[in-house]
C-alpha cells in the first residue's frame, strides 16, 4: 500500500472518528491537539492514520495519540508512523519518546515493543479512574495505564 505521511494543516479536518480510535474521550484529545504536533497518513486522498505529538520538556516528548483506520490495520502504517516520530523527534532534539496504552491492548503493546520502547510503568486502575465509562478490548477490561518509552 502507498500512502504519504504529512502534517496536518489548517485545510485538513482534524481526523476525530481515527483519534477516537486510541481514545474514546474526546474531551481529553481536545486538550492536547492544541499544543501538539499532528501528522497524517493519507491514501488515495484518504486520510488512512494519525499520530500525535507532544513536547514534554526537558528534550522528550510524547505520542499522546496513534491511530490507524480499522480497515487498513496490520499493514504497516502504524510502524510507519512511529518510525516518522522517531525522525521528526530526533531533528527536534528530543532524546526520549514516551507512549501509553492499556492492559488491554494487546497488538499495540506488542507494536511498541517491536519498535524499541520498554515498559517504564504501569500506573493501576487510570482508566477506571478517569474514564466514564468501561473499556473493553480483545475481551479484557482495560483498567492500567502501560507507559512505554525508548531513546530516539
Amino acid at each position: 500500500m502507498s500512502f504519504e505521511i504529512t502534517p496536518l494543516t489548517s485545510n485538513d479536518q482534524v481526523p476525530y472518528h481515527l483519534l477516537e480510535l486510541a481514545d474514546p474521550d474526546r474531551e481529553k484529545i481536545d486538550s492536547y491537539l492544541s499544543t501538539s504536533m499532528i501528522y497524517i497518513a493519507k491514501s488515495s486522498f484518504q486520510v488512512i492514520g494519525v499520530i500525535v505529538i507532544s513536547d514534554k520538556g526537558f528534550d522528550s516528548a510524547e505520542i499522546k495519540n496513534l491511530a490507524v483506520k480499522e480497515s487498513e490495520q496490520g499493514r504497516g502504517i502504524g510502524k510507519k508512523l512511529i518510525r516518522y516520530a522517531l525522525q521528526v523527534c530526533s531533528q527536534k532534539g528530543v532524546v526520549k519518546l514516551e507512549i501509553a496504552t492499556g492492559n488491554s491492548s494487546i497488538g499495540q503493546l506488542a507494536l511498541y515493543q517491536k519498535e524499541g520502547f520498554e515498559i517504564r510503568e504501569i500506573i493501576n486502575n487510570y482508566f477506571v479512574d478517569h474514564y466514564h465509562d468501561p473499556i473493553v478490548e480483545n475481551g479484557i477490561p482495560c483498567k492500567h495505564k502501560i507507559v512505554l518509552e525508548r531513546w530516539v
